[in-house]
């Protein structure tokens, strides 16, 4: 089920970000007030663009979240591969399993070495 949704969720992410997406939402809305003087501005014509809109921004929510996830662990591959094959330290790999007070304390050490590096270079911003 997984690689089905997957490829889904690509298509689906591929195709809202697109100008012509856009065109064709705005263009509904657009279309859509039009008609309110035909419908007399009833309650029917307001529910039918809100029950659209819900549903499809709760749909493309966990679309959008899904091809986030994946660009988030592809780009955290590849940041963990530059750190395997550089000088970094090996003790990043992974950083971002930690918990919030691991992260700021890794994140406090990596700032204080940059400070320290940087006063004995004599470099100031």
């Amino acid at each position: 089920m997984e690689p089905i949704f997957t490829r889904f969720a690509n298509k689906m992410s591929d195709l809202a970000g697109r100008p012509a997406t856009f065109a064709i939402a705005f263009l509904s809305i657009v279309i859509w007030g039009l008609c309110g003087p035909v419908f007399d501005f009833s309650q029917n014509w307001q529910l039918a663009v809100n029950t659209t809109t819900t549903i499809t921004t709760f749909l493309m929510v966990f679309i959008l979240q899904n091809s986030q996830n994946r660009d988030g662990q592809a780009l955290q591959a590849k940041l963990d591969e530059l750190i395997r094959t550089s000088s970094a330290e090996n003790r990043f790999m992974g950083i971002e399993e930690l918990d919030g007070k691991e992260l700021r304390k890794a994140r406090d050490d990596i700032n204080g070495k940059a400070q320290a590096q940087e006063h004995s270079t004599g470099s100031a911003e």
